[in-house]
């Protein structure tokens, strides 16, 4: 007997199929290399087989998110400001989480109906390095204790609920903390992309989670090996760049050291905390996700997941 599955399994031909021929690729080489993270391999047929198809979908649940809207507001007989059509993408450090919400909101803003596509990524919602330090808890930073959740609840709460300005913290990675003196303005967008390791998951002692706000969520999806692979790489190339600027956090931690040392330094660091992190908090959440894309070796998707209305 074939085992029971919430989500409808394509492959990537099956996948690219569905795209509409209406909506041309208007996205070029130069604009993709602008929206690859460090060591994505995403390219222009990807772009064409996986992400015009997604973004068709989610556009079109986003008009039928305004025509219920409509609808509702007809029947109330109240006017009433539209809200937000929020998605949520999840998944592993080093997964490519990055790369796809940029993908998805560059692609997103081409459509006349929803041109306003805001993107924030829940590393603003770290506690400063001084209080995780103060809390002793600097070495579990990305675990769901590093984060001010009620605060991020109350951002996407306000986003939400239709109030203009809502300020939201940003985070350096230059400095690995967050920027005291800088906030984004969220005001009014038609799609707000929330991008981040703990968007989907919950909290035994809160009624309410992230989640609850969203009206389309995403998980980005591959085998652990590879994930593995992907972030002792992005350490490697970080360590010839970013880390190289004397203002990095961790320029004096990690720019001398050799190749063989930065590898030991990255695979103690995967196993310790990232793989940890993935087992207890990530991957439990994946279930919850509307779409989960699978990527395999090589970066590039080769299986999508859609959620069963």
């Amino acid at each position: 007997m074939k085992r029971y599955s919430p989500y409808i399994e394509f492959d990537r031909k099956e996948w690219a199929s569905l795209k509409d021929h209406d909506t041309p690729l208007s996205l070029t080489e130069v604009e993709l290399e602008k929206l690859r993270g460090l060591n994505e391999q995403v390219s222009l047929q990807e772009v064409e087989e996986v992400y015009l198809p997604l973004t068709h979908l989610i556009h079109l649940y986003v008009g039928a998110s305004q025509q219920l809207h409509q609808l509702t507001t007809s029947f109330l007989q109240k006017k009433a400001r539209k809200t937000p059509y929020i998605i949520g993408i999840a998944g592993s450090v080093a997964v490519g989480k990055s790369t796809t919400a940029r993908l998805i909101q560059t692609l997103l803003t081409r459509w006349d109906t929803h041109r306003k596509v805001d993107l924030v990524t829940t590393d603003g919602f770290l506690y400063p390095n001084a209080v995780l330090e103060e809390n002793g808890i600097m070495n579990r930073k990305g675990f769901p204790e590093s984060y001010d959740i009620k605060r991020l609840i109350q951002f996407i709460g306000e986003v939400k609920s239709g109030k203009p300005k809502v300020k939201a913290p940003k985070y350096s990675h230059l400095t690995y903390d967050i920027l005291p003196d800088e906030e984004s303005v969220i005001d009014h967008p038609d799609i707000l992309i929330v991008e981040g390791i703990n968007v989907l998951q919950v909290k035994k002692d809160s009624p309410l989670f992230v989640s609850d706000f969203f009206d389309f969520s995403i998980f980005i999806d591959a085998e652990e090996k590879n994930i593995a692979r992907w972030y002792v790489e992005r350490f490697q190339l970080l360590r010839q760049t970013a880390f190289q600027n004397p203002d990095s956090y961790f320029h004096s931690r990690f720019a001398d050291l050799s190749e063989e040392e930065a590898l030991v330094v990255a695979n103690h660091t995967w196993e310790s905390i990232n793989a940890k992190n993935l087992h207890e908090n990530i991957l439990p959440t994946k279930g919850r996700a509307q779409l989960i894309l699978k990527k395999e070796a090589n970066h590039t998707i080769q299986n999508i997941y859609l959620r069963k209305l």
